[in-house]
This record gives structure tokens, sequence and C-alpha cells, in this order.
């Protein structure tokens, strides 16, 4: 039921193109920052890895680990638009998606504030590619709160299937997220080799 709600607004978001009434005018920041993180697979990946990692580890690791990586990943986004240089972005975030896919895949756990500390550090490059890639005709502030606002939709899609995986535990609910997880990690892989 928490996914249908969730899934279904974000494909029917994902999938609509903006309106231009007149030529030569793009669409708003916010629509421009909520469309980023969505556009891109890597992206996707590890937002709804972070939600399932962070709902298999439970109790304060649930808001933790997500608000850890949104703050860090705001953090990166202002890095990526003031053009600070941050070195292996992209092999970063491929690396990202490996690491917590195979988190999710293996059922590590971690810590909570290692695991806390990894998905910061993770979110930086993250939030930089996001900011960097930012249109210079638009809102920083607007296209920021877009980005922020689909990466916790995102977290709240891999938040969901990960609780309904604790739920259905006894029938094999956690093999399921493992299964997502290991697919996760091919998909970094195949990001890394590119």
């Amino acid at each position: 039921m928490i996914l249908r709600r969730v899934v279904a607004p974000l494909i029917v978001l994902a999938s609509a193109s903006p309106a231009f009434a007149h030529t030569g005018h793009g669409a708003s920041g916010f629509v421009h920052g909520f469309a980023h993180p969505l556009g891109g697979i890597d992206h996707v990946l590890a937002m709804v890895a972070v939600g399932l990692y962070a709902a298999m580890l439970g109790g304060r690791a649930l808001w933790l680990i997500p608000a850890s990586f949104l703050g860090a990943m705001a953090i990166g986004g202002v890095m990526g638009m003031a053009d600070y240089g941050l070195p292996y972005t992209e092999i970063a975030i491929a690396i990202s998606v490996i690491g917590l896919g195979l988190a999710v895949a293996l059922r590590i756990s971690l810590p909570t504030i290692t695991a806390t500390a990894l998905a910061g550090l993770f979110a930086i490059f993250h939030g930089h590619a996001h900011g960097a890639e930012m249109p210079q005709s638009i809102s920083g502030c607007e296209y920021a709160a877009g980005f922020l606002l689909a990466t916790v939709l995102l977290y709240a899609i891999g938040i969901a299937a990960g609780l309904t995986a604790g739920r259905l535990a006894e029938p094999g609910g956690w093999r399921i997220a493992q299964a997502a997880g290991a697919a996760i990690t091919v998909t970094g892989i195949a990001l890394l080799a590119n």
C-alpha cells in the first residue's frame, strides 16, 4: 500500500515533461532539481539502497542514515554549484552504488555511527554531481529544494520496501531485498566499468 502511494506519483512525475508556454523559457529551478536525481539510474539506485539499508538496520539508523545522506548531499550540492572541484566524483558515485548494494545484499550490519558516516561520505559526491550540473540560469535554492525532495521520496521508497521486507521476513522478504541489493551492486559495477 505504501509503495503504491509513493511509487505511482514518482512514476507520473518522472514521466511528465515540463510545459513550455513561451519559447525561450525553461522550467523552474525546482523542476530541474527534482528531475535530476530521477534521471540518473546511479542516483535512483543509491537513494533507494540508502532507504533499504536504513530499514534493514532499523532503530535510530532508520532516520539517521537518510538524514546524514541528505545533509551531506546538500553540502556537496553547494560545493558543486560553487564550482569547487571534487576529483573522481563519477567513480565515487558508482562505488557508492556498489557499496550500498552490497550492504543490502549481504545484510552487513555496521554500527549506526559507521553506516551514517559512510552514507554522508557517499552523499557528498552525489550532491556535488547535482550541484555541478545545475543550469546557470536557474535559482540554486529552488534547484536544491527540488533535488533534496526527490531524494527524500527515493529514500521513502527504499525504507517502505525495507520495512515491508522486514514484515515478510518469515516468508523470505529479506531475500527479496537482498536480491534487490545484488541487482543494485551489479548495476553499480556496470556503471563503474563505463
